[in-house]
């Protein structure tokens, strides 16, 4: 898994596992080693990829991230989108950025899922029938051949 100990994946589980404790939204990490064009494009193919614009409230998020070009996006499906600040995405780039810059990449990541997880929770609260349609581990794109 190259970037993550075992340790560190747990870390990042826990985190969507927490924050999807307060919503009916969906939060998932994609990994990989390259993104050879832009990480926006990458990330919305493996978004509809990994069946995240097949939940229930159109509520999924997906943290992309190319280690070693260091290259990452995070973006929303239609109905989170269409709740949220139009700079949202954008300030919780530059949050995970501030991490990610002093060399902590899983504390970076875990503040885009906290971050994403409130936003979730004010515009998706939990109900009692939900269930997490989505699993909370990493998915490294380099293992899980989608293209």
């Amino acid at each position: 898994m190259g970037i993550f100990s075992e340790q560190d994946q747990e870390l990042i589980a826990n985190a969507i596992a927490e924050a999807e404790k307060g919503t009916s939204g969906e939060i998932r990490i994609a990994v990989e080693k390259h993104c050879s064009g832009d990480a926006i494009e990458r990330a919305t193919s493996y978004f509809a990829k990994l069946g995240m614009d097949k939940t229930a409230k159109h509520n999924g998020v997906l943290i992309y991230l190319a280690y070693i070009d260091h290259k990452f996006a995070i973006i929303g499906d239609s109905g989170i989108n269409k709740v949220v600040p139009s700079d949202f995405w954008e300030t919780t780039q530059i949050a995970m950025k501030a991490h990610f810059a002093g060399g902590n990449i899983v504390q970076g990541i875990i503040a885009g899922i906290v971050l994403a997880g409130e936003k979730l929770a004010l515009y998706f609260p939990f109900e009692g029938d939900d269930i997490n349609e989505l699993p909370n581990e990493i998915i490294f794109m380099d293992q899980h051949k989608t293209n």
